[in-house]
């Protein structure tokens, strides 16, 4: 975010008199996200931008959670989005809240906590100066990993502060840790089984009676935060688990989930993945059946899922791939750089990481992911192009004629191979593109028909150690 977003009006209340005066009254977090949240249901107004495939499933949990005002964990397996629905959060707090400027608890000036705080408050009155925090700085997050301390996320004594003279007792002492400093916001836990169960501990009176304890004494700081955690079912039994007592603070446990269709996973494709050059709809269909082929496979474990991410990445690699062969390639290539199907298959090494494959499988990795690319081509070919006459396209390999695509066939080359083609132009309005296609977009159509007819066995295809593959009627 811009830093001048971080400036407040110059309208806002620069005094408690002046806030009392316009009428400001003090909320805790819970009431302002519920007040704030029902405004915006009954206006239609977004709640939660960006966030897709959830709209009828975990949003309306999530929803209910806040209006009951609960702590929450979300529970789901990689790459569902927990995090980024978690830090959408804050877009239902208020734009500005008053702070007492240089507070680390970042108090509201009508409900100090520190006692130091509330002795500023009575001396001042009226005339305390407040500052105002914007609603971006009211987010802290800890991914929870196993040398996390309780001072980490509580707080720990100042030895430098005792040593000048202050006493045990004094709150003054104490370096307070991510929780305390999340007051007057949301603080996130992410991964929360891999918190040691000791630490776990320390988050009991957090939730419940909202008071922290820091080296044996207790602080009676009535913290006013919404805590919210994430964690992933196998993390349950495979690295760690949520201690009883902490689970049943929490007041409710939302279950995520991957896209539950096509569309919502070409949504996701679309909204997240970073594209350096043009990827057409027919091929950026085929990654979302791929991701989904995958996530669904017997041969990949289920516990630990395929994250969403796997289809980004791929869209990503794909678009990269394109942009390389028109680099590669300057002149054949001076249309903007277009992926096509081919290029898919590039993809597949730098995926296999992404994927946790069942035990029994290890070296068939990429055999696996082969298989189920083609599938993802075959189905993309019977969605779109299924009862299409193609016979235009194999009479470009009749008589033992070959044409030949590949990573370092531009799309000019490849045009200048197969001529006009019938058909084409139905081809090429089934694949989403456009009545004008670049020389780009019309390559990604042919090669595309080409390798589907392959793959349905109608057409041959050899590929050379340079990248090229040679479709040809077989014998």
């Amino acid at each position: 975010m811009d830093e001048t977003q971080h400036v407040p009006p110059s309208d806002l209340p620069g005094t408690l008199g002046a806030l009392r005066a316009a009428g400001h009254r003090y909320r805790t977090v819970k009431d302002e996200l519920r007040e704030n949240l029902l405004d915006r249901l009954r206006t239609g107004q977004p709640r939660f931008p960006g966030i897709v495939g959830y709209d009828n499933t975990v949003l309306p949990e999530v929803e209910r959670a806040l209006l009951a005002g609960h702590d929450m964990v979300l529970l789901g397996e990689r790459g569902q989005g927990k995090t980024r629905l978690i830090r959408s959060l804050t877009g239902l707090l208020d734009e500005w809240t008053p702070v007492i400027p240089d507070s680390p608890l970042h108090e509201h000036p009508m409900r100090p906590v520190l006692p130091a705080s509330r002795a500023l408050v009575a001396e001042t009155g009226d005339d305390l100066p407040i500052g105002w925090l914007h609603r971006s700085l009211r987010y802290g997050e800890k991914l929870a990993t196993p040398d996390t301390s309780v001072g980490d996320l509580i707080g720990d004594i100042d030895p430098i502060r005792v040593a000048q003279g202050r006493t045990l007792g004094d709150p003054d002492t104490i370096h307070f840790g991510l929780v305390p400093r999340a007051n007057r916001g949301i603080f996130a836990v992410n991964e929360l089984p891999d918190l040691a169960e000791r630490i776990q501990v320390s988050l009991l009176n957090v939730l419940e009676e909202r008071d922290i304890q820091v080296r044996g004494y207790q602080l009676r700081l009535p913290l006013d935060l919404v805590l919210v955690a994430s964690a992933n079912p196998e993390d349950y039994t495979n690295r760690g688990r949520i201690i009883t007592p902490l689970k049943d603070r929490f007041g409710a446990e939302v279950r995520t989930h991957y896209p539950f269709d096509l569309d919502l996973e070409l949504a996701l494709i679309r909204q997240e993945a970073r594209l350096v050059a043009e990827i057409p709809e027919h091929v950026l269909e085929v990654l979302a059946r791929f991701a989904r082929a995958v996530r669904e496979s017997p041969n990949v474990d289920p516990r630990s899922g395929v994250s969403a991410r796997f289809a980004i990445a791929a869209a990503e690699t794909v678009a990269a791939a394109a942009l390389r062969r028109s680099g590669l390639l300057g002149g054949d290539d001076t249309d903007p750089p277009v992926a096509r199907v081919g290029d898919t298959a590039l993809a597949v090494n730098t995926l296999r990481g992404k994927v946790e494959f069942e035990s029994g499988e290890e070296g068939r990795e990429a055999e696996l992911l082969d298989h189920l690319l083609r599938t993802a081509i075959a189905d993309t070919y019977r969605a779109r192009l299924a009862g299409l006459d193609l016979s235009g396209f194999t009479a470009l390999v009749a008589d033992g004629r070959a044409v030949t695509t590949g990573e370092l066939v531009g799309a000019g080359e490849l045009l200048r191979q197969v001529g006009p083609v019938p058909g084409l132009a139905k081809v090429l309005s089934r694949l989403g593109i456009s009545d004008a296609p670049t020389p780009g977009e019309a390559a990604a159509g042919i090669e595309f028909v080409l390798e589907s007819l392959h793959l349905l066995r109608r057409l041959g295809k050899e590929s050379t150690d340079d990248g090229r593959n040679r479709y040809r009627i077989e014998g």
